[in-house]
């Protein structure tokens, strides 16, 4: 009869440490590794195309709601105005008489002055211009004073 051979306790306990050391090791690598590279989104980007200018007829104001922006357009002149209430920043509907903030109330006029309720301040006016593959591109970014056009 063959004799078996037993593994003694100690190189039983040696490997199973050893195996559980090198596991916990390459789970921290791995967690390390997922750690450098940011999970962070910086919301959406402040210069964006919204079309062509045709797209625009004249004497329209068209609300781009992914973009909380209203472009106006006066004949062959373009406007973009933001449509987030300086309130409390709420999305403000474009109305005949310019813009209103269903969450409180405040009013605006065609160009985004208040003309009633509790915002602190006018709605802010947008960079347009066209870009070279003929669509008109806004930069959030960069507030304009109010009143002023792009010429297409």
């Amino acid at each position: 009869m063959k004799e078996s051979k037993e593994v003694p306790r100690r190189s039983l306990l040696t490997w199973v440490s050893s195996v559980a050391l090198f596991g916990s090791a390459v789970i921290s690598a791995l967690a390390n590794f997922v750690f450098l590279k940011p999970r962070a989104t910086y919301g959406a980007p402040s210069r964006f195309s919204i079309g062509r200018p045709e797209e625009f007829p004249p004497g329209s104001r068209i609300a781009i709601e992914q973009r909380r922006i209203c472009v106006a357009r006066e004949g062959n002149q373009v406007a973009v105005i933001s449509t987030t209430c300086t309130h409390l920043g709420c999305i403000v509907a474009v109305s005949d008489t310019g813009f209103s903030c269903p969450c409180h109330g405040s009013r605006y006029d065609q160009d985004g002055n208040v003309t009633g309720g509790p915002a602190p301040k006018p709605l802010p006016w947008y960079q347009v211009k066209l870009a070279p593959n003929g669509e008109l591109e806004v930069d959030t970014s960069v507030e304009i004073k109010p009143g002023t056009y792009y010429t297409v």
